[in-house]
């Protein structure tokens, strides 16, 4: 049984609070074999019935990238058309993706209609599936940051449009698609609160007793 002390809890805390979501990379390319040490890990997460559902897309294709990001700033143009004077200023303002930038592209996708795990525990919640891609997601995150990798989640896309860009299975659902590689700058604070877009609440304001 491994031993945990403070001094890791500390660490663990810190690495916490310096897990970013990067927009603005560096050049410089991942090592070789480092996008695929990570997945490893993130296939460490837990998943409902063990039916570990995420399906990992590495997206190299110079060709399925630009459709990526042409996607992209078709929804973000669309997004943007949505507010309204100062809030649209600061929205177009905002860098939102580093698509063109970030060495690597990753889109990870759930298979709902796995097999693996028997349907323990979907029956009743069949999106367990997803919350299950997202651990995964959320562990290589960790681990990514822990290396001085940084991951931006791309979430101003048509799902639908990145399915068939990356010509995968039509049961799959597009979870998140990400880029990933060295950050320009460091911080440990979201970049949207730098921008005065929003500001982090407490965690006493998102909870509740019954």
């Amino acid at each position: 049984m491994p031993s945990f002390d403070d001094r890791f809890r500390a660490k663990l805390q810190e690495l916490f609070a310096w897990r970013r979501d990067v927009r603005r990379f560096r050049g410089d390319p991942l090592p070789e074999h480092a996008l695929q040490r990570l997945i490893e890990t993130a296939c460490l997460a837990p998943s409902v019935g063990l039916s570990q559902p995420w399906r990992f897309v590495i997206v190299d294709d110079p060709a399925r990238r630009q459709a990526v990001l042409d996607n992209f700033s078709a929804c973000n143009a669309e997004a943007l058309s949505a507010y309204q004077e100062e809030r649209a200023q600061l929205y177009a303002r905002l860098k939102l993706a580093g698509l063109r930038e970030a060495p690597a592209h990753l889109a990870v996708f759930a298979d709902r209609g796995t097999a693996v795990g028997h349907g323990v525990g979907r029956r009743t919640m069949p999106e367990m599936a997803d919350y299950s891609v997202v651990t995964a997601i959320a562990t290589m995150w960790l681990a990514a940051r822990a290396e001085g990798i940084g991951m931006g989640w791309v979430s101003i896309l048509d799902p639908v449009v990145v399915a068939e860009v990356l010509d995968i299975p039509r049961d799959w659902r597009l979870i998140g698609y990400f880029c990933i590689g060295y950050p320009e700058i460091e911080d440990d604070r979201p970049e949207l609160e730098r921008e005065g877009w929003e500001r982090r609440r407490a965690a006493t304001d998102h909870i509740i007793r019954r």
